[in-house]
């Protein structure tokens, strides 16, 4: 059994997911959101879901109007589409992941986490 609320307080920084789990080939991760440090990105290859466990995240995809996500909701961000992430205070979120999705894409700045970095 895995307490998802317990493994976030092993979570130091914020925009650094960390594996908790994986089902078949997929990874479940949790993540802490404050600020506005995520860039636009998308994935090639692979959706992408984010699940609220505490706090507001503000969803941004392109051409669409930016909505906020609040506990107990969920999204999927599907292959190749352009999106962001942001909260003006801290949230946690669960994301459940292809394992071979990388953190920002192909985009790459200050807070991007390699996929060693989130085990």
């Amino acid at each position: 059994m895995i307490n998802l609320i317990d493994k976030l307080e092993t979570v130091e920084s914020y925009f650094s997911p960390k594996v908790v789990g994986e089902v078949n080939n997929q990874y479940i991760k949790v993540a802490k959101i404050l600020g506005e440090d995520i860039p636009w990105h998308n994935h090639e290859n692979e959706d992408e879901s984010f699940f609220i466990l505490e706090g507001e995240l503000l969803m941004e995809i392109e051409n669409e109007k930016p909505f906020v996500m609040r506990k107990g909701d969920l999204y999927v961000v599907k292959k190749e589409v352009n999106h962001r992430v942001s909260s003006k205070k801290e949230c946690k979120i669960m994301l459940i992941e292809s394992k071979t999705t990388e953190h920002t894409g192909k985009v790459k700045t200050a807070i991007t986490k390699s996929l060693e970095d989130q085990l």
